[in-house]
């Protein structure tokens, strides 16, 4: 009986530590913190992403993956779903993408902003709204990967063109051909030698004959400078063509108005004159008798036709 009552002792301190540790575990893990359900929709691969797993805001972290399978509003799509705590600033600008932690690399969810948008995000748990699942940098990594192995492969493949034979036939021609063109430009420079040794005294010749110059134009200067100084030759000629034109302005306003008249004056008596010399010429008696009296017109008495007086 004794031993009975031990047992029986025993499992009950059993049971009654059991069930303390359950209520401690549960007070240790109790949550209070409210949260809000958001899902997100993707088409890209979600490896290492399982559920519970963390999710971030900068780094911070707001909640956890509820869940993951298929998207049953987009075909083919994975869904996720998350619940985030209420005080996360998840507004209609905030987006998402798939980390993976350093060395275990296990994935996580990390929530960004671009601040565009300061409008919170309205939720609703039986819809949960939905946040934008971006490309993560993995993913990234994987597209720009393809792109660089198909340009590595087209390298190799015009490297291997460059190193075919004939071209390899030719890169040693061409080395051969610069071999005989640096021998030949050897001897086109022994060649100029004596020439490059005669370009010291070309040199000082050259200076000596630039010295000439430049006296000749000091001389060319100076003779430029004393013609137009004031009272120099120049400004003497352009005083004595002023005084030209001021005389030939005088003798355009007075004496050619007088020589005009003159002129016209003579062109009377020539005129004159020219008819007293014709008149002479029909009737030279004119110049001893006279000229007579006039011969009678038509309606005069002693007028004829024919002009002879009656």
């Amino acid at each position: 009986m004794e031993n009975k009552a031990h047992a029986m002792a025993a499992g009950a301190f059993v049971l009654v530590v059991t069930a303390l540790l359950a209520l401690l575990a549960i007070w240790l893990t109790r949550d209070k913190t409210e949260r809000d359900l958001y899902d997100m929709s993707t088409s890209e691969t979600v490896s290492g992403l399982q559920p519970q797993a963390t999710v971030r805001f900068r780094g911070v972290p707001v909640g956890k993956v509820e869940l993951i399978g298929f998207d049953t509003k987009v075909k083919g799509n994975v869904l996720i779903r998350v619940s985030i705590d209420r005080s996360a600033p998840v507004t209609k600008s905030t987006f998402a993408t798939v980390a993976s932690q350093g060395v275990t690399g296990l994935g996580f969810i990390q929530l960004d902003d671009d601040g565009k948008s300061n409008e919170r995000l309205a939720v609703n748990d039986d819809d949960p709204p939905r946040i934008p699942l971006k490309p993560g940098g993995l993913e990234k990594l994987l597209r720009q990967s393809e792109v660089i192995f198909n340009q590595v492969e087209q390298a190799s493949t015009q490297l291997n063109k460059l190193l075919s034979d004939e071209n390899q036939a030719a890169v040693t021609s061409a080395i051969t051909q610069l071999g005989e063109a640096a021998s030949g430009i050897n001897r086109v420079a022994k060649g100029l030698e004596p020439t490059v040794a005669s370009l010291p005294g070309l040199s000082r010749d050259a200076t000596a004959t630039l010295k000439s110059v430049k006296t000749a134009a000091d001389d060319v200067s100076a003779t430029a400078t004393r013609l137009s100084e004031k009272g120099g030759p120049l400004d003497k000629l352009s005083e004595g063509g002023t005084a030209l034109a001021s005389g030939v302005e005088t003798f355009s306003a007075g004496t050619l108005p007088k020589l005009s008249e003159v002129a016209d004056e003579a062109a009377r008596t020539l005129r004159q004159l020219r008819r007293t010399v014709n008149a002479v010429d029909d009737n030279p008696q004119s110049l001893i008798f006279g000229n007579g009296p006039p011969v009678p017109g038509p309606g005069e008495p002693g007028f004829s036709a024919n002009g002879v007086k009656k």
